[in-house]
């Protein structure tokens, strides 16, 4: 793998500054663009020879004959590691992510915190929490769409969960309606884990005065949200992923479908617990979103102990502007350990 001290400095030059402008604008960058480019001031031909060299290196490759060059994962990893001019937040920007220091509850906290993160780097946002054990004090069932519901847990902290979870496509109105009172009347005050598989035996064995869709709809949701997974997945601002150009149509649908595997997202920004600082995973640097050519950047969070007790993020397209978005992702798991205090 190439590293710095394999380029000299004006070839490190003509990189950094075609790694930017593709960035910025996301085409192709050619030699005669960089040779106008005030930061370099060498003529094209030598901007060519040093293009064809990185390319020989694996850091640019050419989307087609005629085109300029992109960089390659490798060459924006090492773009990332080592050339990136990470840029430092407007007071505007600090100003906003503080501003969610206002909200109530750590459920309503976290809520904000993802919508703020989506808002100002205008990607989806990825926050990992550990689930609540305190004890509930309401749950419904929602239907959201054929085949799907969401089931909405207030706790007794304040704290409030959502998780999306498969219903038969024929389930009727009344039977969430009858799950959720069930569960109310045996759940209320009480431990969800606590309970779990008291609720369990009693409709295997017939117990419960449910029918028979209904007692699926309970057994498939407490098995689902009590599982032996302690983390829940926040995402908002997929809407932001939907921006993308026609052409990548393609790679926002395999993205989407990818959210969707929530184990494995968890399991890719816990990943991020380890050590300090933002954490960069591009494209094919992490299996899930491989196929789908995207990037994570994500940040730990602590409590008032400095115990991790979670981690936050964006994703997008392996053209982000890393340099902006580093920061943004760093300081809002910032605020939020200060606030979680």
């Amino acid at each position: 793998m190439p590293v710095l001290n394999d380029i000299d400095e004006r070839s490190r030059d003509v990189f950094r500054r075609l790694v930017e402008t593709y960035l910025a604008t996301g085409e192709p960058v050619g030699s005669r663009t960089l040779s106008h480019d005030s930061q370099i001031a060498v003529s094209a031909a030598t901007v060519r020879n040093i293009m064809a060299d990185l390319t020989d290196m694996g850091l640019l490759h050419a989307p087609h004959i005629s085109a300029g060059r992109l960089p390659t994962e490798l060459g924006l990893r090492l773009f990332v590691d080592g050339l990136m001019q990470v840029g430092d937040l407007s007071p505007e920007e600090r100003q906003a992510i503080e501003a969610e220091a206002a909200s109530g509850a750590a459920g309503d906290l976290l809520e904000a915190a993802a919508a703020r993160l989506s808002g100002l780097t205008q990607t989806a946002s990825l926050i990992v929490t550990q689930k609540s054990d305190a004890p509930l004090r309401q749950i419904e069932f929602v239907r959201t769409s054929p085949g799907k519901a969401l089931v909405v847990m207030v706790f007794e902290d304040g704290k409030v969960e959502n998780r999306a979870i498969n219903v038969p496509d024929d389930l009727p109105p009344s039977a969430l309606v009858a799950a959720g009172n069930y569960l109310n009347a045996r759940l209320r005050g009480r431990n969800l884990n606590e309970t779990r598989a008291g609720i369990l035996a009693e409709i295997e064995e017939n117990r419960a005065e449910l029918d028979e869709l209904a007692s699926r709809l309970v057994r498939d949701g407490v098995a689902d949200i009590a599982g032996d997974d302690n983390w829940q997945l926040i995402v908002r601002g997929r809407g932001h992923l939907l921006d993308e150009s026609v052409q990548d149509i393609e790679r926002v649908r395999m993205l989407l479908d990818d959210l969707e595997q929530k184990r494995d997202v968890i399991e890719l920004l816990t990943a991020a617990r380890d050590g300090e600082g933002v954490k960069v995973f591009i494209g094919s640097e992490n299996r899930l979103f491989s196929l789908s050519g995207s990037s994570v950047i994500a940040a730990p969070y602590r409590d008032e102990n400095r115990k991790i007790v979670g981690v936050l993020g964006v994703i997008g397209p392996t053209r982000l502007n890393y340099a902006r978005v580093v920061p943004i992702v760093d300081y809002t798991a910032e605020v939020l350990s200060r606030m979680l205090k």
